[in-house]
């Protein structure tokens, strides 16, 4: 499950007025995806719409679902812009986590992804008359981190700590 915040300006079409989406994974059959799609539009109404999804056909549901660990000059299908070439590996934080994200460019989309997942995180996408923003908000997929909290540093603190208190025990 990602939920994604969705922003966008100027003459959007209906199709796209949406400012929050919802994709989850209700079945996976090797390459073969089945995903619930909630779309929340502007006028507060919502529409689900289940899609079957197929990573070695292209068949990926506006790049919603890449596949999983692709590095940078890697390429997949996708069945309306064709070949999709990664051109970056990064680290990012998305949905409260730092994570190792690829990106790429089509003609009218920056698209990053997840890299382990193969999730979208980010999009943006720019036409002549309108322009969408996606970005992934929350998951069940990975955990958010404390705020700006690296966890090998928290572990470090609560062991410190308890070496206080055992320490000022000891000595009472």
């Amino acid at each position: 499950l990602i939920e994604y915040q969705v922003s966008y300006s100027g003459d959007v079409p209906q199709a796209h007025d949406v400012n929050w989406a919802k994709i989850e994974v209700t079945k996976v059959d090797g390459t073969k995806i089945e995903v619930a799609v909630t779309s929340r539009y502007s006028d507060g109404t919502e529409e689900t719409v289940t899609t079957n999804l197929n990573l070695l056909a292209g068949q990926i549901a506006d790049c919603f679902i890449i596949p999983a660990n692709l590095k940078e000059g890697d390429t997949f299908l996708e069945q309306v812009e064709g070949t999709i070439t990664i051109t970056g590996v990064k680290e990012k934080t998305y949905a409260g986590a730092k994570r190792t994200v690829v990106t790429a460019t089509t003609a009218h989309t920056e698209f990053v992804w997840d890299q382990s997942t193969g999730f979208l995180v980010d999009a943006k996408s720019t036409y002549p008359d309108f322009s969408l923003d996606t970005t992934a908000e929350k998951t069940n997929i990975w955990h958010a981190q404390a705020s700006g909290v690296d966890p090998f540093w928290s572990i470090i603190l609560v062991a410190l700590a308890i070496v206080a208190v055992s320490y000022t025990h000891l000595r009472a």
